[in-house]
């Protein structure tokens, strides 16, 4: 009865383990989008290309999915060379003392078919706030050319940049701030399953 016990709770925990897979995020195809009010009449929007993490997805139960993401403040495009100068000053991200912009994720929940909210950690300036992701995926797998096995998501949030000590601003002549304090965010992730 004992072998039996230890066969059926070595099969299970062999089940659940191969349930769980690990994906990397792959920086050559993810990006995060964001897009700020400018002078109150239209959005401005740039992106960061350097985007790297793991994410930890189990099949049985995508709840228990776990998401880490890095995102490299210094690639910051925004189309205009100065203006990514000024973005990476102290008057925004400060990106020579905070090169690194992270999110954690501590919950997930299921919204719908195909659709989950992911609350988590984003740390912006070294200063850490709780945000939540609605996230549009994970896709079902797919087998590349080069037989690796890739998934995708596509996930969104809104922030208001206050709250992570971007707080630089100037007034306009009608009394309306130049940048809106609301940031939308969208980042567009491929992840590649390690073997």
């Amino acid at each position: 009865m004992k072998r039996f016990l230890l066969g059926l709770l070595t099969v299970m925990t062999f089940v659940s383990t191969a349930a769980a897979t690990e994906w990397d995020i792959d920086p050559q195809h993810t990006n995060a989008v964001f897009s700020v009010r400018h002078l109150m009449i239209a959005d401005v929007a740039g992106m960061f290309p350097d985007v790297t993490g793991v994410v930890n997805i189990d099949e049985n139960d995508i709840t228990k999915s776990t998401v880490s993401v890095n995102i490299d403040v210094v690639s910051i495009d925004s189309g205009v060379a100065k203006r990514d100068e000024h973005l990476k000053s102290s008057d925004f991200f400060e990106a020579d003392k905070f090169p690194k912009m992270t999110f954690v994720s501590r919950k997930v929940e299921q919204k719908g078919q195909g659709r989950l909210a992911v609350a988590g950690d984003l740390t912006i300036r070294g200063i850490t706030n709780e945000v939540v992701f609605d996230v549009y995926g994970p896709s079902e797998a797919i087998v590349d050319p080069w037989g690796f096995k890739r998934k995708g998501l596509k996930a969104f949030a809104v922030i208001n940049r206050k709250d992570f000590g971007i707080v630089w601003n100037q007034i306009l002549q009608n009394g309306a701030p130049m940048i809106g304090d609301l940031v939308k965010i969208t980042i567009d992730l491929e992840m590649v399953e390690k073997k």
